[in-house]
Parts: structure tokens; sequence; C-alpha cells
């Protein structure tokens, strides 16, 4: 038996809007307006998203963030501070009643990142599920993951990295005083790879999006029947990025 669901591909947008169409979406979802829903979406201008329990003071050098032209955002899900550049993102809304649900976290990380596994492994890459929430291919994580239940519906994001260069991104990230930026930079390089790492040249994005959406209707058995986001979602969209992602009273709220 397939599961129907709608599949978006959204593209470029800024932190505020992507984060504001993930929620738009949720509350779709949850109201029974739309069918469940898998979306892929990338970042311009690239971003940093902070986890929804963390300090901007303390992680985040802002002073560098605007000297790049790199947004901040703070996510509905926990977490650390993820910087979005070259990667596709994904999120996918499910009813906490749906057969896909699953009461257990980690279980339910399982069941969701299996999408993302088997479409690597229509790009040619072997990975593994990493309890509790990442991808990896043999030691080196190559996706992360979120997710966050409310409204009766569990919605979970993550990213797959297409490239990766840990000098920038700390240079975005403030660096604990205990610990030395040069290790850290060593740490990720050693534990974090990308597909361009593995296949030796960058991939287009549209090819990494259609391994993915050929992963996630494989090892969840989706139908895509829809792929449209609707007009109301897109109004609901704009309204959470203007009033609460785009919001300084929510970005730094901690």
């Amino acid at each position: 038996m397939s599961y129907q669901f709608r599949l978006l591909q959204t593209g470029y947008a800024d932190a505020f809007f992507n984060m504001g169409l993930d929620m738009a979406i949720l509350d779709a979802v949850a109201s029974g307006q739309s069918l469940p829903t898998l979306r892929f979406y990338e970042w311009s201008p690239p971003a940093i998203s902070l986890g929804y329990f963390q300090s901007v003071e303390e992680e985040i050098n802002l002073e560098a963030c605007k000297a790049n032209g790199v947004d901040v955002v703070r996510r509905v899900t926990g977490g650390g501070a993820v910087f979005h550049d070259a990667e596709v993102t994904y999120s996918i809304g499910i009813p906490e009643d749906h057969p896909l649900a699953a009461a257990s976290i980690i279980e339910s990380y399982r069941i969701l990142c299996q999408g993302i596994i088997d479409g690597l492994r229509v790009l040619g890459i072997e990975a593994q599920f990493a309890p509790i929430n990442d991808i990896v291919v043999g030691t080196r994580k190559i996706s992360g993951n979120a997710q966050t239940r409310r409204k009766h519906c569990i919605f979970q994001h993550g990213t797959v990295l297409l490239s990766v260069n840990p000098e920038l991104m700390f240079s975005l990230l403030k660096v604990p005083k205990e610990k030395s930026r040069g290790k850290m930079i060593e740490d990720i390089k050693a534990g974090v790879t990308s597909i361009e790492t593995l296949k030796g040249q960058a991939p287009r994005i549209e090819t990494v999006q259609d391994a993915l959406q050929q992963g996630f209707a494989s090892a969840l058995d989706l139908e895509y029947v829809d792929y449209n986001v609707h007009a109301q979602e897109m109004k609901s969209a704009k309204e959470y990025a203007a009033n609460q992602f785009g919001n300084s009273a929510w970005t730094y709220r901690r």
C-alpha cells in the first residue's frame, strides 16, 4: 500500500521565508487542508539557523555574518547551529496518527531518515543511520536532522551536504574559549563529508533532489499526487517570515 503525499520543490529563498513556509505547511497538514508533505529547498543568501534553545550571543559571530552576507534565523526545532550554504534541505510533515509516524523519537528519525539513505544510494553513496538523528558515510556525517512534534503532527527537517567549508563555518560561529579553532576545524574535516568529497565533483542540485525524492518514495512507499503550494500557505508563510522568523524578538529570545 502506498501513501499519498505532496511533493514540493520550492527552490531558493531567504532564511525567514524558508522557515515560514515550513510552518505554514505544518499548519496546513495539521488542519487536513494539505496532504502529508515532503519539501526540498535551498537558501539565498546563505544562513545560519539556530536551534530553538540556543543563545545568539553565545553561538554566533554576528559581525562575521554581516560581513559575509549571512542571515541568522531561529528554528522551531532543537539542536545546534547549522550553516546553510551548499546543501539540499528537506522538510517532511505528517499527522501523528499517520502509519509512518512512530511514537519513539529515535524510531521516528530512523523511519524518515531512510528516505535520505535510499536517495544517496541512487547517487552511488552507501550511508547509514546514526542515532539519534544523523546520517553517516562510514564514520563521517553527511546529513543532520531535527524534529519537532506540535499540532498533532511530526515535523522533521534536515540537510544533505553538497560541499563543506569548515573555515567559513567557524568564522561565523563562536568557538568556546577552552577549545582551539584550528582543532575544531580539523575535527570537522575528519568527521564530516559531502557529496562533492565522495564523488569528486560538485553535483547539480536538481540531480540530488531527484535522487532524494526517489529515495523517499521507495523507502516510505510514497505516491506523489500534489505538487503545489496553496495560496493560503503562501500567505501564511509570508506572515510567519515577517512576524516571527524575521522578528528580532524571536531571534534574540535567548
